[in-house]
């Protein structure tokens, strides 16, 4: 078995790509695309008949196949079915870095799982508390109860809408402007940031309209998302570009956070940076920002 790192529950996750886990020709070299996370998939992309196999094939990849820096999530199958319990038990045996709760729609779904993880990993003898949990919100139950859901484990990194459920529960259907999961967006992004954990974006399932996909990404990265589903290598360059910083927000990011070190120290809590008045409310925004240069290898300052 190839070693991993315990995985961190914060980190750059900008893009999360959607693979087969029964296709071992996919997810054998899948660390090559570039992407921040992969997402092995045990739930809609494999056949009812197939999940045996598809289980079998995710835990020889987990164990024999080094995937370096790129995280590896498996989405396992809902908690309606008979075979998620069994989904969590080769993830936590095989090294999984995460699971992807699908079609979560409480706090109690949350708990579920993590009891299931906690009892693998005593069974096959791993770290406790090493293998992280997401969330997938794919119906109307799921959006409202989105805080409770996030605040539901402290394996919890981050909460992902989908996009192909919920538009159906809602009676909606795709929008070049976005306007059919804008309230649904808002809802999760809201309860993602008070609870201090991450938040993903749906798939873009048009591969022919390159125009839609960078105008949602665009879209994506306005609201505040920490990064998107995808189920294309294509798409991994241009969300990497949309959610770098700047270099301009990068030097005004270290101007603040330096200025704010410098003017704390002296006992001054308002104070102006390029002629704009800061204060301590801009503090964790311009870390942020520095965080995210650092993770892409844009700053090698020493403020984070």
């Amino acid at each position: 078995m190839i070693p991993r790192p315990r995985p961190e529950k914060f980190r750059l996750r900008r893009t999360m790509m959607f693979l087969s886990a029964q296709k071992p020709g996919l997810i054998k070299d899948a660390y090559i695309y570039g992407c921040d996370s992969i997402m092995l998939d045990l739930e809609d992309a494999v056949a009812e008949n197939q999940k045996d196999a598809a289980r079998f094939s995710l835990y020889h990849a987990l164990t024999s196949v080094d995937y370096g820096d790129t995280e590896v999530i498996v989405r396992i199958n809902g908690l309606d079915t008979p075979h998620w319990q069994e989904d969590v038990r080769v993830c936590v045996a095989g090294g999984a870095d995460g699971i992807r709760i699908a079609k979560c729609e409480s706090a109690r779904d949350v708990r579920t799982v993590e009891a299931a993880v906690l009892a693998a990993e005593k069974e096959f003898v791993r770290e406790e508390g090493r293998t992280l949990l997401m969330a997938a919100l794919e119906s109307p139950k799921g959006i409202l109860n989105a805080y409770e859901i996030c605040c539901a484990s402290d394996r919890m990194f981050g909460v992902a809408i989908s996009g192909g459920d919920l538009r159906k529960s809602l009676q909606t259907s795709p929008q070049r402007d976005g306007i059919d999961m804008l309230a649904a967006r808002g809802q999760v992004i809201l309860a993602a940031r008070a609870a201090g954990i991450q938040c993903f974006d749906t798939v873009f399932t048009d591969l022919d309209d390159q125009e839609g996909f960078e105008a949602e990404v665009r879209q994506n990265k306005a609201m505040g998302f920490d990064g998107k589903s995808l189920i294309n290598p294509r798409q991994i360059r241009f969300v990497h570009q949309v959610f770098a910083p700047t270099e301009k927000e990068v030097r005004q990011a270290e101007k603040i956070v330096r200025a704010y070190r410098e003017q704390s120290a002296a006992g001054v809590g308002v104070f102006t940076v390029d002629g704009k008045m800061i204060d301590i409310a801009f503090i964790p925004g311009a870390e942020r920002t520095l965080r995210l240069a650092k993770a892409c290898g844009m700053y090698g300052g020493d403020l984070i």
